[in-house]
């Protein structure tokens, strides 16, 4: 798996997207958060599901491996800006709107995710396949996705929600393109329809898994530790703020072991692909 993400990182660094122009600054600002790291989840995920049955296109697959890399860094630097929760960190680095200006930091966030797409469009598979990708892709990460979980957290701040609308606000805003990224890899593999179907599931799970221990390192772990801002939750619907640390602690503890039981189901060769990225991570929150 560290060969994979090496090879992901390589190529990452080779096409990072550029605007050659006479603005003093916006071709750095560009690539800046890309640069800056993180975990590359969704990208490996994607990766690790094609590796495991259609090893043979993982490099005709990079380009849409990026593209989904570049859709949820666009979401990122939207989500730090001061409109939104006016972050000063991520990934460890400073962010956009405060290393530059808000402008920039928004036309970045544009810039990337019309960038995603165009790298979707233009990757070397077959047509149909890619016409799939393009459909997941938008859906899970546009207004039936990301978009519309951003819009409620957003809207919702400083009005407590329910458990079930906060679950919803979380499966839109962080699990969907989590399961995506799964699903786009089955596609590209050609695992068959219920296969897909099943990722899809188990990645809704895996996100929310991850949002609920994001709560939790944000209320449990310095900036400098978590590389992003924290204890910047109060006004937010957080799993911690509504179950409380150690209700979230329970909540987390309990999908952790629904994802590690229905990983244990998928067939050898994808369970052992996921297997080596995920049991480091999902149980980051002990």
């Amino acid at each position: 798996m560290k060969n994979l993400l090496k090879e992901f990182e390589e190529y990452l660094l080779d096409n990072l997207p550029n605007s050659k122009t006479f603005h003093p600054y916006f071709e750095d600002a560009l690539g800046d958060m890309l640069k800056a790291g993180g975990k590359r989840f969704r990208p490996m995920l994607f990766l690790s599901v094609i590796k495991s049955n259609k090893s043979l296109l993982i490099k005709n697959s990079m380009p849409v491996a990026l593209g989904i890399e570049m859709l949820h860094t666009y979401s990122l630097v939207h989500d730090d800006l001061p409109s939104m929760d006016n972050a000063s960190l991520r990934r460890g680095f400073e962010t956009l709107h405060k290393k530059y200006d808000e402008v920039t930091a928004i036309l970045v966030g544009d810039a990337l995710n019309t960038e995603a797409f165009n790298l979707l469009s233009n990757a070397p598979l077959h047509n149909d396949v890619k016409i799939e990708l393009i459909k997941c892709l938008a859906t899970n990460g546009g207004i039936d996705g990301m978009i519309i979980g951003q819009a409620i957290d957003c809207y919702f701040e400083n009005v407590k929600l329910e458990l079930s609308q906060l679950e919803y606000l979380h499966i839109h805003k962080t699990a969907k393109l989590i399961a995506a990224s799964l699903k786009m890899g089955a596609i590209i593999s050609e695992y068959d329809l219920q296969t897909q179907e099943k990722l899809y599931n188990f990645g809704i799970d895996l996100g929310l898994l991850f949002q609920i221990q994001d709560d939790i390192i944000d209320e449990t772990c310095t900036s400098e530790e978590a590389g992003k801002t924290t204890q910047n939750d109060e006004a937010k619907n957080s799993f911690v703020n509504l179950l409380g640390l150690t209700g979230a602690i329970t909540s987390a503890n309990n999908l952790a072991l629904k994802c590690e039981e229905t990983l244990h189901t998928f067939d050898g060769h994808l369970k052992k692909s996921l297997e080596k990225l995920l049991l480091k991570y999902i149980n980051r929150h002990k």
